[in-house]
């Protein structure tokens, strides 16, 4: 894999090359975006390219890497950055949800040594926004006074949480949601085959949209369905199990119309099922004013989207859709899981035919 293998990110990609090729790489980016859009898969990638062998990187009088183009993904450079064994590349990531200020000054005594093999000393850091105050400030002196030779990538899904100090010392290149056909590319290549998804179709006269599913295979349809799920971030589906989470989620649902004891482990889940729940009051609402089930992201639940929803009117779906996302931006503050869980219970009964749960 190299710069050229990076699908849906043409922009960001053009702009790395064009850069190199000018002889302009800066001292430090800042890689943002949401999560599993390719930021930290890029990273890795210009690394590659930047300590290539070859083709050799070559300055000419006027300071332009002519010859710089990309990784050629080969040669002992390129593997060894792979394997995450090159002398001159380091990676660092959060440990126990943050990046500590003993990282911190393993990157400082990294850069200061000369590199050993590369032409550049590369320190990847993703989740930079998990930097606690102590990293920060630390690694705010290595910003300032960068050594010779070397780049620093910040990777992030949360800018907005790093300093201003830190943001306004890098290059920022900004990462984009994938559309639909380069999510499914992503998908294709890194997912095997798992086992079909039942399309759940709701019964009644055929339409053209209800005669496109069923022309699908159940393959097909599991591919349609991980790729919308992903909602543009493919690496959210190649980390894990998507439909796999979707049970988690629907299962959760049910005990929580019940009225069963909470079910969730810990913030972390807590946020991602109120990610699903959005989604699935999308497709109830586009399905209350369209009666289009080949809109759904969760195509293949149409049946089930369609007998929960019966009992509400448009406008509760909308109400409640911006009471749940209101609910979810508060999770930051650490709400109470069990009265988070009968709140939206109760909310969720109001609008849900039980009769379905």
């Amino acid at each position: 894999m190299a710069l050229r293998d990076v699908i849906g990110q043409d922009k960001a990609v053009n702009i790395l090359l064009r850069t190199g090729r000018r002889g302009r790489i800066p001292s430090a980016y800042l890689f943002a975006g949401e999560s599993g859009i390719g930021k930290k898969f890029t990273a890795l990638n210009l690394a590659k390219a930047l300590n290539c062998l070859t083709p050799p990187f070559s300055r000419d009088a006027g300071g332009t890497d002519s010859r710089f183009t990309d990784a050629c993904d080969e040669c002992p450079s390129c593997r060894k950055t792979v394997s995450g064994v090159h002398p001159d590349v380091l990676f660092i990531s959060p440990e126990g949800g943050q990046i500590r200020i003993e990282e911190i000054r393993a990157v400082d005594d990294m850069l200061s040594l000369k590199a050993f093999e590369g032409r550049y000393k590369i320190v990847i850091v993703d989740d930079a926004d998990t930097m606690n105050q102590y990293a920060a400030n630390a690694f705010l002196k290595t910003l300032e006074e960068p050594p010779e030779d070397s780049l620093i990538i910040l990777v992030s899904s949360n800018p907005s949480r790093l300093p201003d100090t830190i943001r306004s010392r890098c290059s920022r290149i900004n990462f984009t949601p994938l559309p639909q056909d380069a999510c499914k590319r992503v998908i294709e290549k890194t997912i095997t085959p798992g086992p079909a998804v039942r399309s759940k179709k709701a019964g009644g006269a055929s339409s053209p949209q209800a005669d496109a599913l069923k022309s699908l295979s159940d393959e097909g349809l599991r591919l349609l369905t991980i790729v919308r799920l992903s909602m543009g971030r493919p690496g959210n589906a190649v980390s894990g199990d998507i439909i796999e989470e979707r049970a988690w989620f629907i299962d959760l649902l049910k005990g929580m119309l019940n009225a069963e004891k909470d079910g969730w482990a810990s913030k972390e889940e807590m946020e991602r099922w109120f990610d699903l729940i959005l989604i699935l009051f999308r497709d109830m609402a586009v399905l209350k004013v369209t009666g289009d089930e080949t809109k759904l992201v969760n195509i293949d639940l149409a049946d089930y989207i369609r007998k929960i929803s019966s009992s509400a009117g448009i406008k509760v779906i909308i109400e409640n859709y911006r009471e749940l996302n209101t609910l979810k931006g508060y999770l930051t503050f650490n709400l109470n899981k069990s009265l988070t869980w009968n709140y939206t219970g109760s909310l969720l009964r109001k609008t849900m035919d039980m009769t379905h749960a």
